[in-house]
C-alpha cells in the first residue's frame, strides 16, 4: 500500500506499526447542524481508505469523534433555547443518519468531547507541569508555542503562511499560541467543574485527548494514520501534534492524510460564504449510493467543484454497472475472480487512485455484457459476475442494492403501492388465464413510465 503523506508531502510506501493491524483517527464533524457535502467527501474518503485496508488483511481499529462542546454550540443554545444534549443528541443522530445514506461505515469508537474531560485534564496538567502551556489571570490556559522547537514542522504552513486567523486574548505570549481551556465567562457559557476552575476545553485539546485514552499505543507514534479535511491540517492538526510530543514525548501520527475541499464555482464550499450544500437536501433529489459514488469519483486529495450536471453524469457511469447486475439477477452462487479483485485492489493500493479503479469497473462492465450476449446461459459467467459485483461493494461501497429497487429511486410511496397493487392483479389475472387483462395492466404501467420484467424471483419493475 502507498498513501501520500502531507507531512512529508509525497507518496510514499505504508508500514503500520504493527504488522497488519492499522489504528487511524478523523477528526469529526462539529455537532451544532447538518451534515453539509464537505463533511460527506471526508468521509467517504477515509471510509474508502478504510475498506482498501480491509480487503488487504488489515486489521482496521478507526475511530472519528464527535466535537459536542464549542463556541458555535454555545451560539446555538443561546439562539433556539435548547440545552446542548438536545442539540447535540439532535445532530450527532442527523450526521450518522446522512452518512449511512452514503453507505459509510460506521466508526469502531465513536468519541464526544465532553465524555473526555478527565483525558484533558491529565494533557493540560503535564504541559503545565512541563512548561509548555501558562495559564492567564482571568482562567484561560494557553499552550506556549515559543516552547516547541518543532512547531510548524508537521505542516510546514508557517514557513509557508503568515500565522493568521488567531483570536487576540489580553495576556497572549504569541499570537500563535492556542487555548487549552477556556474559563467560564458568564451565564450564557457553558462550564465544567475542573482542576483549573470551571471551564471548558479548546478545540485543539479534545482530539490528541481522545486519542490518547482510546487507541494510543506508548512508543515513538501513537497511532498510524490521523485523518481529515485539508483546512484542518494547520492549525488544527499542527497545535495537536504539538501538544502531544510536547506533553507526552512521542508523535501523534505517523501518517497524515487530508482530503480536498468540494468547492462550488471555484470555491471552497463553506456557511460563511453561503453556499453550502446540505447532504439532506441533495438526498431529496439523488439516491445515497449515487451521491457517494460522484463525491468518490474524483480522487480524494484533488479539489472537487461540485455540479449537478457532472452528478448526473456520474448517476449514468453508475447505472451501467447496474444495468449489468440486472442481467444477473437471481443469480445465487458465486465464483471467485481473483484477477479483477486484484486489479480493482491494485488500483486503490496506490494512495486510493479512484480514476485507476473506477476504469477497472468499466471495463469489466463492457467486458461482461459482451460475455453475456454470446453466451446467455453461462452459469460459470454469471457467477463469476455477481462475485466481482460484490467484490466492487465491499471495496468502493457501490453495487449492492437491489439492482431494481436501484431503478426505483424518485418514485414516491403512494405510486410505489399502486404500481405493486397493479403488478398483484396482473399475476392474478395471468393465474387465471385472463391475458388480455393482464397485457392491459402492462401498458397501464407503460403509461406511468413503468417497465415490468417476469423473472423467476417473481415481477420486477423499474422507472424508465
Amino acid at each position: 500500500m502507498v498513501i501520500y503523506d502531507s507531512h512529508q508531502r509525497k507518496k510514499v510506501k505504508f508500514e503500520p506499526i504493527k504488522e497488519k493491524e492499522v489504528r487511524m483517527y478523523v477528526c469529526g464533524p462539529t455537532v451544532y447542524d447538518d451534515a453539509h457535502l464537505g463533511h460527506a467527501r471526508s468521509s467517504i474518503s477515509f471510509d474508502l481508505l478504510r475498506r482498501t485496508l480491509e480487503s488487504l488483511g488489515y486489521k482496521v481499529t478507526f475511530v472519528k469523534n464527535f466535537t459536542d462542546i464549542d463556541d458555535k454550540i454555545i451560539k446555538k443554545m443561546n439562539e433556539t433555547g435548547k440545552s446542548l444534549k438536545e442539540i447535540t443528541e439532535y445532530y450527532i443522530d442527523s450526521y450518522l443518519r446522512d452518512m449511512g445514506a452514503l453507505n459509510v461505515k460506521r466508526a469502531d469508537i465513536e468519541p464526544k468531547a465532553t465524555e473526555s474531560l478527565e483525558a484533558m485534564f491529565d494533557l493540560i496538567n503535564k504541559l503545565l507541569e512541563k512548561g509548555y502551556a501558562y495559564k492567564l489571570p482571568n482562567g484561560d490556559i494557553y499552550f506556549d508555542t515559543s516552547k516547541d522547537e518543532e512547531y510548524c514542522q508537521l505542516s510546514h504552513k508557517c514557513q509557508d503562511d503568515e500565522v493568521v486567523h488567531r483570536v487576540e486574548t489580553e495576556g497572549k505570549k504569541n499570537p500563535a499560541d492556542f487555548a487549552l481551556w477556556k474559563a467560564c465567562k458568564g451565564e450564557n457559557d457553558v462550564c465544567f467543574d475542573s482542576p483549573f476552575g470551571p471551564g471548558r476545553p479548546g478545540w485543539h485539546i479534545e482530539c490528541s485527548a481522545m486519542i490518547k485514552k482510546h487507541i494510543a499505543y506508548d512508543g515513538e507514534y501513537e497511532i498510524d494514520i490521523h485523518g481529515g479535511g485539508a483546512d484542518l491540517f494547520f492549525p488544527h492538526h499542527e497545535n495537536e501534534e504539538a501538544q502531544t510530543h510536547c506533553a507526552y514525548g512521542g508523535h501523534l501520527a505517523k501518517y497524515w492524510m487530508h482530503n480536498g475541499f468540494v468547492q462550488i464555482n471555484g470555491e471552497k464550499m463553506s456557511k460563511s460564504l453561503g453556499n453550502s450544500f446540505f447532504v439532506k437536501d441533495a438526498l431529496k433529489h439523488y439516491p445515497g449510493e449515487v451521491l457517494r459514488f460522484y463525491l468518490m469519483s474524483t480522487h480524494y486529495r484533488a479539489p472537487l467543484n461540485f455540479s449537478e450536471e457532472d452528478l448526473i453524469a456520474s448517476k449514468k457511469r453508475l447505472d451501467k454497472l447496474y444495468r449489468l447486475k440486472k442481467r444477473v439477477y437471481g443469480v445465487n452462487k458465486k465464483q471467485e475472480d481473483k484477477e479483477f479483485q486484484n486489479a480493482l485492489l491494485n488500483a486503490m493500493r496506490d494512495d486510493l487512485n479512484i480514476s485507476k479503479a473506477l476504469a477497472v469497473v468499466d471495463e469489466f462492465v463492457k467486458v461482461a455484457n459482451e460475455a453475456l450476449d454470446k453466451n446467455p446461459k453461462d452459469k460459470a459467467l454469471k457467477q463469476k459476475i455477481v462475485s466481482n459485483i460484490e467484490f466492487i461493494d465491499k471495496l468502493l461501497g457501490v453495487g449492492g442494492s437491489d439492482a431494481y429497487e436501484y431503478f426505483q429511486a424518485g418514485v414516491d410511496e403512494e405510486t410505489k403501492a399502486k404500481i405493486n397493487e397493479l403488478i398483484e392483479k396482473r399475476s392474478a389475472a395471468k393465474k387465471e388465464k385472463n391475458f388480455e387483462l393482464a397485457d392491459k395492466i402492462r401498458d397501464e404501467l407503460k403509461e406511468m413510465g413503468i417497465m415490468i420484467q417476469d423473472t423467476p424471483a417473481g415481477t420486477v419493475w423499474e422507472k424508465v
